[in-house]
């Protein structure tokens, strides 16, 4: 093939030297690329100009075919059928990224992620790109799915190099967790035990290896090591809206230009190849108020007068003044699964994406179903697939009556409240003899028989329980609280589970949870704490997904999915999950990182992670605010082969 001549479209050159690819690339999570077009009528190939050309189409339709490009964006589908799916295709699109590591440097050429390729294309694309690039650049083929995966691994490995989408995560130096810019004192700890001993400001960026989940608020965070955006400290930068990222090699960076302890500019863009970090000058206002300190959070008028406790499927989204918030959800959950559910539930495909009218052919192609009846689709979906655990939901009432059943603790809330309005240094020794009196305190007899009655009732039978939190506080637009309230797993006997109830009731006066709340304007005397008493059900693996990329907002296609092959890793957080992404639109997904795992999830889980993305989008749609049906929701889950069990469902902070 012969390269297409010069001009400010494409190529210079034979080839795509080193100096033409830094002309025409654009950057992107810390890697340059350029666009690639291979004609195959033609017999030509196109290395794009990135900075003119936003889009394959676009570029193919007004640069090759003549077609204006209010035509192409009119008739968008059509087009991207013929590029991406058509078997008799003239033109393969893709990306060519280049990727350095300290002295070495190599090549990734990749598909978007909705391309059908056969083997054979690929093998094709993969020999025309490689004539016309530098040849002493070594360049590998990076399947862009898991279904490319599959065709690739049929090719001789001396045939088609190939790099695995996880593997170049794993050894990614940067990764843009949560873009945004600030300026603070940088703070570099090495260990935690360094951490624990020093006291930190709302204006410091902590930098660590992992950063521990009970932090503080803070201005920013580096990890020095690889992480998940959707841990529970990387859940809070996003509810925070500070920049967050991870930087292989913090520490040597900080060394180098002796920024410990310093003040910094800390900025984090997915355009950027490494974090930003420029010394600055200690600002003058540095010890005032920071300015989301004004922007208070305002909680619904909680009812603690009695209710009685619930089965979940007895309670509703509205409930939550009375419940907590997770426990509404939860209850809601049910009456979703249950009844027939408006159709609301197909508000995030019913939206326009022009050029699209709406996504709801894409939708049926996902249920194998006719438009005309996908909501009665979308219903058997949850009917048949998905559950929520049993469980009865303990009303702040119950908290009311037990804190004033003892007068050493109301003693002991009043100390704190105004130790809390004087600002006082007493307040975390107080929040923890308040937390041991919760602890020893005995439940008085009524509500242990109420208690009792109740999981009789509902759970009987159950083995092992479940014991979370269900605060007012919590899960809310604005505060997320990911993490600072109890939950327990492996609870069996009556007595385990009040001693359960108990702590969780303690951990809305922690020290750390106080404090928080504090910062966003909730006062103690609004804050209450339900109590769900789950059945604990047995699955095959679990995780955690949000329903939007966290590293590209702008990506309206994917949700991310966090999974933990050990069940009893997903609440606890004991190790790396694997991460994956899962297109809503199109289907199909792509393996972002094995985490700790040995290897990858089977076929037949990867099928149940397309179904999660799938209901995931559905419930977002339930669970919106709005009717623009895009405020993703983040969702705590259980699967076997054949069930999805939902755990808990919050908005998810963007």
């Amino acid at each position: 093939m012969a390269v297409q001549e010069a001009d400010v479209a494409g190529l210079v050159g034979e080839q795509l030297t080193m100096s033409a690819f830094n002309q025409l690339s654009g950057s992107l999570g810390g890697y340059s690329f350029v666009k690639v077009v291979v004609d195959r009528h033609e017999e030509t190939i196109h290395f794009l100009n990135n900075a003119r050309h936003e889009f394959h189409a676009l570029y193919i339709g007004t640069e090759i075919l003549g077609i204006a490009e209010s035509e192409m964006r009119a008739r968008i589908d059509e087009f991207n059928q013929s590029f991406y799916h058509a078997s008799d295709r003239r033109f393969f699109l893709g990306i060519l990224s280049l990727h350095k590591r300290e002295d070495r440097r190599m090549f990734s050429l990749e598909t978007v992620e909705v391309d059908t390729m056969s083997a054979d294309m690929i093998e094709l694309f993969y020999a025309e790109v490689r004539k016309n690039i530098d040849a002493a650049t070594p360049l590998f083929f990076k399947p862009a799915n898991h279904l490319q995966e599959q065709a690739v691994a049929e090719l001789p490995a001396e045939r088609l190099p190939r790099i695995l989408a996880h593997e170049l995560f794993s050894t990614a130096e940067f990764v843009a967790l949560n873009p945004g810019v600030t300026k603070g004192r940088l703070r570099a700890f090495r260990s935690e035990q360094e951490y624990r001993e020093n006291t930190l400001e709302w204006f410091d960026i902590v930098v660590m290896h992992r950063v521990p989940d009970d932090i503080p608020r803070l201005a920013g965070i580096i990890n020095a090591d690889h992480t998940t955006p959707l841990s529970h400290t990387n859940v809070l930068a996003t509810g925070w809206s500070i920049p967050n990222a991870i930087q292989i090699g913090a520490f040597d960076l900080i060394d180098r230009e002796d920024l410990d302890g310093q003040w910094v500019e800390y900025e984090v863009s997915p355009k950027r190849a490494e974090v930003g970090l420029r010394l600055i000058d200690e600002p003058q206002d540095a010890g005032q108020r920071p300015a989301w300190y004004a922007q208070r959070v305002t909680l619904d008028e909680p009812e603690h007068t009695y209710n009685p406790i619930l089965p979940l499927g007895r309670i509703r989204y509205n409930d939550s003044h009375r419940y907590g918030t997770k426990a509404a959800n939860l209850g809601e959950l049910h009456h979703v699964l249950a009844t027939e559910s408006p159709r609301r539930l197909l508000g995030f495909f019913s939206v326009p994406r022009p050029p699209r009218d709406n996504l709801m052919p894409y939708l049926a192609k996902l249920l194998g179903s006719d438009t005309d009846d996908l909501l009665g689709a979308a219903q058997q979906l949850l009917a048949e697939r998905v559950r929520v655990p049993r469980g009865v939901a303990l009303p702040f009432s119950m908290h009311q009556g037990f804190l004033e059943s003892s007068p050493k603790i109301q003693q002991a809330i009043g100390k704190l409240k105004m130790a809390l309005e004087l600002n006082a240094r007493e307040i975390e020794p107080l929040c923890i003899e308040l937390q041991q009196l919760i602890r020893k305190t005995r439940v008085p007899d009524y509500l242990l028989s109420e208690l009792d009655t109740a999981l009789v009732e509902n759970l009987a039978g159950v083995r092992t329980f479940v014991v979370r939190s269900s605060s007012n506080a919590e899960d809310l637009a604005g505060f997320s609280a990911a993490g600072i309230y109890e939950s327990y797993n492996h609870v069996t006997s009556a007595e385990k589970i009040v001693e359960s109830v108990k702590k969780v009731w303690a951990s809305l006066v922690s020290a750390r949870s106080v404090r928080l709340r504090q910062q966003a304007g909730i006062s103690l005397d609004d804050c209450f704490m339900g109590v769900v008493v789950q059945e604990q059900v047995r699955a095959d693996f679990g995780g955690v997904m949000v329903t939007t990329n966290p590293m590209n907002r702008n990506d309206f296609r994917n949700v991310y999915v966090n999974v933990s092959p050990n069940v009893t890793d997903v609440v606890e957080g004991s190790k790396q999950p694997m991460q994956y992404l899962y297109s809503t639109v199109e289907g199909g997904g792509r393996t972002v990182s094995l985490g700790d795992a040995k290897e990858d999830l089977g076929v037949k889980a990867h099928a149940q992670l397309q179904r999660l993305a799938i209901v995931g989008r559905l419930l977002q749609s339930h669970f919106s605010p709005d009717y623009t049906f895009d405020s993703p929701v983040d969702i705590e889950w259980l699967a076997t082969d054949d069930l999805l069990y939902v755990l808990q469902l919050r908005p998810y902070s963007i």
